[in-house]
């Protein structure tokens, strides 16, 4: 694939043109390292590093244009070199056009919100799968093309990325893409220049405020995804969340809502909450679905209700989705062989995620049956959700276990003394703080009796731990299946 430097710079702002415009531009990077004869480097403005310092680098591999905010003072005479305002959005609307614009050939849906992004794209997905078409699908856990699974790093990849992996999607037959938009990715424009079919929101709560600042910052990252719909498009937001409404202001597509109150476009009623799944009421049809939990029935009819503003069939869509299970990692139980104790690892990382599970649990427990949770925080993040997820863990367990989940650069042990401090004191005897996470989980399982419930939260299907930069091998749940056999459980 290739095209000239003419060409893309007609879809950007160019404050200043250095070199000639004919161009021959074979392919795009926003790393230095993989800069080279016929590449387009763009140099951008990250959190930890600056893209510009690596401009000499990529000069010096032979690279043929370079895209920046500020110009070098030295030009090397063969490289061209274009000044615009962002360099961030100039790479996401050339990347786009570089390859093709696959996201208008595509019914692409985006999912933002707080909590349920990976569970509704990935039950997106495999609901289409079902019902015939060929899918695309950007998530957390994975990208995948129908069957073939692509490692995620991020939840929203790169512009360039992204564009690429849809170009992919296109080129073998995919009809739709359903792909989880992080805030990071609006505010970083790598969903800048996609054409979007449709956009979910599911709800905002307490996250990355070590990354936006402030909740109205990340508000407003949530609300510029629905800013960008095009007229054609459904804006499709939770009416029962007290932000969707916000979400709704002035967007030029269709707007449409769903509600477990009865004040939805989509209108689900919940019938009952149990260990084998949710019955809900869905626009007049009962159907039993095998998801647990209360924000999964939101979930569930956020799904059905993007489905049939595609164009689908109420009753198949129904049909279909009762039978799917959700994605990896979000209340995924494991049994003990021989005590039968139930262990339920979720990805749960927020404040309102574990409270959300925590209630799960608590609506479908019997009242003879142990809740013991092992949580932890992660490090580099934002530090003020700490003491709620230990209170949280506390009041609506039995026992608890604190631990470490990703460090990354922090010490763990500082981390749990934040956690801590949001003990209330009358739980101090059934919390436990346990640094290493294996050891944490044993523990768990070793507290537990027959029939009682563990619940390991905050890393879901993450395969990781990110310790000093370090990421070494540890599943939750490998972990919990091996402490249950272990521990003759």
């Amino acid at each position: 694939m290739h095209t000239s430097l003419s060409a893309l710079t007609t879809v950007v702002t160019v404050l200043a043109q250095h070199g000639p415009a004919e161009v021959v531009i074979s392919g795009l990077t926003l790393d230095s390292r993989q800069a080279g004869p016929g590449t387009l480097f763009f140099a951008l403005r990250g959190t930890a590093t600056n893209g510009h310092q690596f401009i000499p680098k990529a000069v010096a591999q032979g690279v043929a244009a370079i895209v920046c905010e500020e110009l070098p003072a030295e030009l090397d005479p063969n490289t061209t070199y274009v000044q615009v305002p962002d360099s961030a959005e100039a790479m996401a609307l050339m990347a786009a056009e570089f390859y093709g614009h696959p996201s208008r050939k595509l019914q692409l849906v985006g999912i933002t919100g707080t909590n349920g992004k990976t569970t509704c794209a990935t039950m997106l997905h495999k609901l289409f799968r079902e019902l015939g078409y060929h899918c695309g699908l950007l998530s957390t856990v994975q990208n995948q093309i129908d069957e073939e699974v692509i490692p995620s790093t991020h939840t929203t990849p790169d512009a360039i990325r992204l564009n690429e992996l849809l170009a992919r999607m296109l080129k073998v037959g995919c009809t739709h893409v359903f792909m989880e938009v992080s805030s990071h990715s609006v505010v970083q424009h790598r969903v800048t220049g996609l054409h979007f079919a449709g956009g979910i929101f599911t709800n905002l709560t307490h996250d990355h405020l070590d990354y936006h600042g402030t909740f109205d910052n990340y508000l407003k990252a949530k609300k510029g995804f629905f800013d960008m719909l095009p007229k054609s498009a459904f804006a499709l937001t939770n009416a029962d969340d007290k932000r969707g409404a916000v979400m709704l202001q002035n967007v030029r597509g269709r707007r449409e809502t769903y509600s477990l109150r009865g004040n939805g476009t989509f209108r689900g009623k919940l019938i009952e909450n149990a260990v084998h799944g949710l019955h809900l009421e869905v626009d007049g049809r009962e159907v039993q679905f095998r998801l647990i939990g209360v924000f999964n029935a939101y979930n569930l009819l956020a799904i059905y209700g993007a489905a049939v503003l595609l164009g689908e069939e109420p009753t198949e869509v129904l049909t279909v989705l009762s039978g799917l299970t959700s994605a990896p990692g979000r209340f995924e139980p494991i049994v003990s062989p021989k005590s039968r104790i139930t262990g339920i690892v979720d990805y749960a990382h927020t404040p309102d995620a574990l409270e959300n599970v925590l209630q799960t649990i608590a609506d479908i427990r019997q009242p003879s049956q142990q809740v013991i949770t092992v949580v932890g925080c992660g490090g580099n993040r934002d530090g003020a959700k700490r003491p709620v997820m230990a209170r949280l863990a506390a009041e609506l367990s039995d026992r608890a276990v604190l631990t470490s989940d990703n460090p990354r650069f922090e010490d763990p042990n500082e981390i749990l003394a934040q956690m801590q401090v949001g003990v209330p004191a009358e739980a101090l005897g059934k919390v436990l703080t346990i640094t290493d996470r294996r050891e944490a989980i044993k523990t768990a399982v070793a507290l537990a009796g027959p029939g009682d419930i563990v619940l390991v939260a905050g890393k879901g299907h993450e395969t990781y731990q990110d310790v000093q930069g370090v990421k070494s091998d540890f599943d939750d749940k490998h972990v919990l299946a091996t402490m249950f056999d272990l521990l003759g459980k």
